[in-house]
This record gives structure tokens, sequence and C-alpha cells, in this order.
């Protein structure tokens, strides 16, 4: 199965490492979709049928936490799961993204093992029994 993967983060070179680091964690393949903010992947949203939402919190336009809002008020996208990935360490604004819906969240740094847990926890079972090649092992982005 190809998992079709919305990537949402205001830096071009961040939605590049995540999208890397997702092929690299060995959960299976997939497709990417990527958007700068969080109005920008309701369009998408809108589009596309999809099966996970990777976002960061901080951005401009519309933050991580407003496009969750947003997606739960959608009769036809409120199910897709979402992944937060942020530098955020408050404890309070981890609970408020759970709160609000996230499917999940992963700090910044994170590795290609995090990555797979993660996706393994919210999308079931990996398709890729190959898991992460040994020469990704020091990744850390």
């Amino acid at each position: 199965m190809v998992y079709k993967v919305l990537v949402v983060d205001d830096s071009l070179p961040m939605r590049s490492v995540l999208k890397k680091t997702i092929k690299a964690s060995g959960f299976g393949s997939a497709e990417f979709f990527e958007a700068a903010n969080g109005q920008e992947a309701l369009l998408i949203l809108k589009k596309e049928w999809l099966d996970i939402v990777v976002t960061d919190y901080n951005m401009p336009e519309m933050n991580g936490l407003e496009l969750i809002q947003e997606m739960k008020k959608d009769d036809l996208i409120q199910a897709i799961p979402v992944l937060v990935i942020t530098t955020e360490s408050s404890r309070m604004k981890i609970d408020e993204f759970i709160e609000m819906g996230a499917a999940g969240y992963i700090k910044k740094p994170f590795t290609p093992e995090e990555i797979k847990a993660k996706f393994v926890e919210i999308l079931g079972e990996s398709n890729d029994d190959t898991g992460i090649e040994e020469s990704d092992n020091n990744l850390d982005f």
C-alpha cells in the first residue's frame, strides 16, 4: 500500500527533511503532498484523499493547531489523523494538541525510528518489512 502523506511546514528545507525521514523510516511507500501553512493544507485536503497529515505547529497564516480545529469542522476530513512535529516543549501545549484531536506528536529533533513508531501507532502495521537500513541508523533530524 502506498500511503498519501501531507507534509505541512513553512520551511521548505524542513518539508524535505520530513519527507526524507519518512522514507528512511522503513514504514512503507508514500506519495507526498506539501503545504507551507494550514490554509494551503486545507486546500489540498479538499482535493486529495490522504492517509495522514504531518504538520508543524508554528507557522504563519494558520498554525498546526488551527489546522486541526478547521479539519474537525469538516465531515469529509475530520477523521484524517494528524501528527504534530514541533519544537514546543510545554506540556500544556502538547496536551492542547491531543485535546484538539491530534493523533500524536513528535518533538524536534526526531529520528526515522521515532517517525516509524508514530506511523505504526497511528496507521497500523507497516507494509515494509525491511525496516531502517543500516546506513540510516545515524540519521538525526
